[in-house]
């Protein structure tokens, strides 16, 4: 009966500490803006609007007329045709086309030397320039479509002269490559849901932040810490409390924003480019499962770090700096392409970043990689809470100054 009583009272002291700092923090405009709206909500919905307009704008220079400026068009009447069949509309001649592509007056620009055509009656070999900035990310459809339209006229031109000369056009050719692409219509949406996984965890982390600093360095700042140790109820169920209200703002943080994904990823032009995007309730499922132990992690390494300041600007400076952390998986595989290996799944973050980009891609992840990401980010979590737990014993935790 003893045993039972002391576990009902361990747990009513959890939940009492529990309840009250979600029920206060609910209250609490800023970290439910932050927590519940801005970062769930508002991220999902830049993001996916940007990458719309970037989309739209790309497909647009992609299928609708295209004027180029053109110099020394009467030069290459044929090769004109040409590529207005493919959509170019030679543009006026400029000055200094050298300087109007540098100075972003024109995305690219065609010249043609005046010894075009006496060269080509001899059966020489021709140049025309396409003048370009490769600097100009925003440039580079229109140039790849000049220049794809030009090189598709030389080859044809080419293969009419071999056949002239009663020559097979293979004989320039004698190797084709034959390209077999494998990836599915669903892999090809990485290629612009690749930085997912960071938005994930930056969710969480921003649902769990301004939570873990009221009831750290905010409460100690108040001077509200010192009372609520006095109590006669051991430290460690007050933090094991106050980190449950953290997980959970975090957790429904995380939610938000896969729901939100879900909806607005059906608003992309991802058929179009031959892609396919499967945010339903099956990657939802999976992304929660893979972050389980991670959102544990990170709200007590926001307790911790709150824990050694003692106002609640400087909490705020050092979890800012903290927020560097989540991002060196998506820089690092950025940078370094590598092939994901088992034992990187056991990694925290890296693990959730590579299930994450599995699951998008179609693949699923294997029990193996589950057990391997849940596991060594479970250790992580349970070596940060035991810390961050020792820390939550000192004395000088409720001292303000």
């Amino acid at each position: 009966m003893n045993n039972v009583a002391n576990a009902s009272q361990k747990a009513s002291a959890f939940l009492t500490v529990y309840l009250k700092e979600v029920r206060e923090n609910l209250r609490d405009r800023r970290t439910i803006m932050t927590a519940l709206i801005t970062g769930p909500l508002l991220a999902p919905l830049l993001f996916v609007m940007m990458l719309n307009i970037g989309l739209s704008r790309e497909l647009d220079k992609a299928e609708k007329p295209l004027t180029v400026p053109v110099i020394g068009q009467q030069y290459a009447h044929n090769l004109f045709e040409s590529l207005k069949a493919g959509g170019i509309i030679p543009g006026p001649a400029i000055a200094n086309p050298e300087q109007a592509v540098r100075k972003q007056e024109a995305d690219v620009v065609i010249r043609v030397a005046p010894d075009y055509p006496a060269s080509w009656r001899k059966g020489e070999a021709v140049q025309v320039e396409v003048i370009y900035d490769s600097s100009q990310r925003d440039a580079s459809t229109a140039i790849e479509r000049v220049s794809g339209l030009i090189e598709s006229y030389a080859r044809q031109q080419g293969a009419m002269r071999l056949v002239a000369r009663g020559l097979s056009p293979s004989t320039a050719w004698p190797v084709s490559v034959a390209r077999r692409d494998q990836a599915t219509a669903q892999a090809r949406g990485v290629l612009i849901f690749g930085l997912l996984p960071y938005f994930f965890v930056i969710t969480m982390f921003m649902g769990g932040m301004y939570l873990a600093i009221d009831l750290t360095a905010g409460e100690r700042e108040r001077q509200s810490l010192e009372p609520l140790f006095a109590n006669p109820v051991a430290r460690w169920k007050i933090f094991a409390g106050k980190l449950a209200a953290i997980c959970t703002f975090s957790a429904t943080s995380l939610l938000i924003s896969l729901i939100a994904f879900s909806v607005v990823g059906h608003f992309l032009p991802v058929d179009k480019l031959g892609m396919e995007l499967e945010l339903g309730v099956r990657f939802a499922l999976t992304v929660l499962v893979m972050a389980l132990p991670l959102i544990v992690l990170l709200a007590a390494l926001q307790s911790m770090v709150a824990a050694f300041a003692k106002s609640y600007r400087e909490a705020q400076t050092y979890l800012s700096l903290l927020m560097l952390v989540p991002a060196l998986p998506s820089v690092l595989l950025m940078a370094l392409p590598v092939k994901p290996q088992e034992w990187m799944y056991a990694v925290p973050l890296l693990g959730q970043h590579l299930g994450v980009m599995q699951v998008l891609r179609g693949d699923g992840v294997t029990m193996h990689q589950m057990l391997f990401c849940l596991g060594g980010s479970a250790l992580a979590a349970l070596v940060a809470v035991a810390v961050t737990a020792q820390l939550y014993r000192s004395e000088r935790l409720a001292i303000s100054s």
